[in-house]
């Protein structure tokens, strides 16, 4: 039995194995990015690969079969498709369904008969980015973005806006980007050019501007037009500072990585990405929190209604907060972030009814910042129009978590064991702990983990992508697809 058990494993190793070499050829030589269920197979090592097949129990109620998904990416690198974004697992499904006889490669043929000899042709628009600061959010949204690079389509990272700190500055940033104490070394090799200003990272070369003044960079020196800048320097929040941006040349958007004031659209994806209009020169991408608890209170709300709700977050500290006890502006946060629980507040209750009209007036919110460098905690206490029996509610979530259109957004566990750090590396906006969930009556508390850096950074490259319009067709067509940005940014975590 002990030898038949390996030998299944050493089997499935091989032919994962097997399976590298064409998920890469299909993503540098046909812009093709391969998935399971959404769980991008882009990069993945031979375990991660096996991971992503079992993962495919939770929908399929089986464990997704190596012998039966080699031979779809074989006959996919035959095909010498142009871009797409392809679940494997769903192909598979449909064709289990719907082969009616034919063989693998007529049913292809069939199904992806737009892209069939296209040789990587890929019609998306390449956009510019700039990221304006560089500090925790901008270094993960530049990991994502060289991450999922491809043939250079889509959105492509050119530069980064910095005031200069030391002699020493090029080398330091670089050096920021290569190592994180919290997310872990950057996956690939970085080569720096200080007589240039450069930063070459997996082929992506970055230049690194200096300036003090948003409104005084000649972006077009660099090869740089009609450039999107993320500001995730959180200096200003409001349409009149930020337009600073827009007075630079070479530049046509500007995405904030925070609530914005005013009249700024405030985009949560998944929620109201879909008002994002051409003539919006300036969007922000609201805050971690926001982004967090809006697709779960939609949720609830479109099956229970919401009457009231309390959003409780424990949140890790921040760069805002002082290490040692100083003085600082804010109430509390001058106290010591690594020693203290630091009662403040928190603006994301407000913020959801941005995204989210409906619950204008419903929501009140307090926030706990804790001594952990990353992933926090929003917890939901609702009053809802009828009841919510537990059991019911899990079952809802967890399915939102795997079908539906909010499932980039919502992720679902119920493990006795996750803590804090489990979490840490999440691409969702947020997960659901399905074990902690409380229901009395018509009360329902949820308690939703998001790592507050890097499931944000993902929002933020998703609303990127909106605001482009570099979203790739995805195939099968007929299924519940996954956008783009979904495929794009799916973990097997």
């Amino acid at each position: 039995m002990t030898d038949t058990a390996l030998a299944t494993w050493i089997g499935r190793e091989a032919a994962a194995e097997e399976m590298i070499p064409l998920i890469g050829r299909l993503y540098r030589e046909n812009n093709v990015v391969t998935s399971v269920h959404g769980r991008s197979l882009i990069n993945q090592s031979v375990v991660g690969l096996l991971k992503a097949h079992r993962w495919a129990r939770q929908i399929d109620s089986e464990e997704l079969a190596l012998e039966e998904t080699l031979p779809i990416l074989r006959t996919l690198v035959s095909l010498q498709l142009g871009a797409a974004s392809v679940d494997i697992a769903r192909l598979n499904e449909k064709f289990r369904g719907e082969g009616a006889g034919r063989t693998l490669d007529e049913f292809l043929r069939a199904e992806l008969a737009d892209l069939v000899g296209q040789h990587g042709a890929d019609p998306r628009p390449s956009t510019d980015v700039v990221l304006y600061g560089f500090g925790r959010i901008g270094r993960l949204v530049a990991r994502i973005l060289i991450e999922h690079a491809g043939g250079g389509h889509g959105l492509r990272l050119r530069a980064i806006v910095v005031r200069k700190g030391s002699d020493k500055d090029l080398v330091k940033r670089a050096s920021l980007l290569r190592r994180d104490s919290v997310h872990g070394p950057f996956e690939g090799t970085i080569t720096v050019d200080e007589a240039n200003n450069t930063i070459l990272a997996n082929g992506t070369l970055i230049h690194v501007i200096y300036s003090d003044n948003p409104a005084t960079v000649d972006y077009t020196r660099y090869g740089i037009k009609d450039a999107i800048v993320v500001d995730n320097t959180g200096r200003w929040r409001d349409e009149a500072g930020l337009s600073q941006h827009l007075e630079s040349t070479g530049v046509s958007r500007v995405l904030l990585t925070a609530p914005g004031k005013g009249g700024l659209p405030n985009i949560v994806h998944g929620i109201n990405h879909g008002d994002i209009t051409a003539q919006d020169r300036i969007v922000t991408a609201a805050s971690c929190t926001t982004n967090a608890i809006t697709p779960v209170l939609k949720a609830i709300n479109d099956k229970y209604g919401v009457v009231h709700g309390h959003v409780e977050t424990v949140h890790s500290f921040t760069n805002d907060q002082n290490l040692t006890d100083n003085f600082h502006k804010g109430d509390r946060r001058g106290r010591s972030a690594a020693l203290n629980m630091v009662l403040t507040e928190t603006g994301a209750a407000k913020a959801v009814a941005k995204a989210l009209p409906e619950l204008a007036g419903k929501l009140t919110g307090n926030a706990i910042r804790v001594p952990t460098p990353d992933v926090s905690m929003a917890i939901l206490n609702l009053s809802l129009e009828r009841e919510a029996p537990k059991d019911e509610v899990n079952a809802y979530l967890r399915d939102l978590s795997l079908h539906s259109d909010l499932r980039k957004q919502i992720d679902y566990i119920a493990s006795p064991e996750v803590v804090s750090t489990d979490f840490v590396g999440s691409r969702r906006a947020g997960i659901v702990d399905g074990l902690a969930t409380i229901s009395t009556g018509r009360n329902l508390v949820l308690y939703v983990w998001y790592d507050n850096e890097f499931g944000y950074s993902c929002q933020v490259v998703r609303v990127l992508e909106e605001m482009a319009g570099v979203n790739a067709p995805s195939f099968p067509a007929k299924s519940e697809a996954v956008g783009g940005a979904d495929v794009l940014l799916a973990t097997t975590r």
